[in-house]
């Protein structure tokens, strides 16, 4: 009698290797193009004309030009700096609500906070209420407009919660018969057993505030205030005159300033995601396999 091996187990034939090799180098090819183009683009000398792509000089005048300017490097650690700050406090912020949020059955009137909460990912107050209250709290021309109105993300806030619930009761059970108080509880034993979901959301909140330009766009009028994503946007997607924010004495084409721009607002992404994908991806698992 004749085994039967599963569809996976059979020998791959040798066409059909092929075809998946190739379209996997178009893929990437395709994918791959995009962040060539910009990045040569950027390294144009004044002058130079383009062969296909690339210039035919090659500078760093581009980059010399935007940092020395002082608006770009400025906007890097205006974003940095909220970056940073924001996802610390949102972590925070969010890990104690989801804990507290643990306990509706016990607190009076936590169901309906629950219920409020999650009629928050349906509903929105909009754009101009948010900017009323924002202005009445005198928070325009302020960083902390770019981090209070998005502090507590509401579907992180159910992904923690859910995770908090999931914890073995009896680890719980057996800190409180310790004499183990709920602070203590809460930042000794749930959140060691929670680093999984704690460093998934703060990805989600780290890449979220580092790609946020709209609430700048509304709260900041100080330009020197902006973010990087808002420079961007401004300069580059909408076509403005870049001589404010470049040196005057260095004049590269103004297509690699654009470019030089894209660079180095996606550079910190470029350089850290990897890293942090690999906790990212261990944090989903973890997740899923407690859930």
């Amino acid at each position: 009698m004749a085994v039967v091996r599963p569809p996976w187990q059979e020998r791959t034939p040798g066409w059909l290797q092929v075809i998946k090799v190739v379209t996997i180098a178009v893929i990437l090819v395709v994918m791959a193009f995009p962040f060539v183009y910009v990045i040569v683009t950027s390294l144009a000398a004044a002058g130079s004309t383009q062969v296909g792509i690339f210039p035919t000089a090659w500078s760093l005048d581009a980059y010399r030009s935007l940092l020395e300017g002082g608006v770009v490097s400025r906007a890097m650690l205006v974003s940095i700096g909220v970056t940073v700050v924001g996802t610390a406090l949102s972590v925070f912020f969010t890990v104690l609500t989801a804990y507290g949020l643990t306990r509706t059955a016990e607190m009076p009137g936590g169901r309906v906070i629950l219920f409020l909460i999650l009629a928050t990912m349906l509903f929105s107050a909009g754009i101009i209420p948010n900017y009323l209250l924002v202005k009445e709290l005198r928070l325009l021309d302020s960083y902390w407009s770019l981090i209070l109105p998005t502090l507590i993300s509401a579907f992180n806030l159910v992904v923690v919660r859910n995770f908090f619930m999931n914890l073995p009761d009896e680890i719980l059970d057996a800190a409180r018969v310790d004499g183990a108080s709920e602070w203590r509880l809460l930042w000794h034993v749930v959140v060691p057993l929670s680093r999984a979901v704690i460093a998934v959301i703060a990805l989600f909140y780290a890449v979220g505030y580092w790609n946020s330009f709209f609430n700048a766009l509304l709260y900041i009028n100080d330009t020197s205030k902006w973010p990087i994503q808002l420079v961007l946007n401004t300069f580059v997607l909408q076509g403005s005159p870049l001589s404010q924010i470049q040196n005057p004495e260095i004049q590269p084409p103004a297509r690699a300033i654009q470019m030089a721009v894209v660079v180095l607002a996606t550079l910190p992404v470029l350089i850290f995601y990897p890293f942090v994908q690999r906790h990212f991806t261990k944090g989903v698992l973890t997740g899923a396999i407690k859930g």
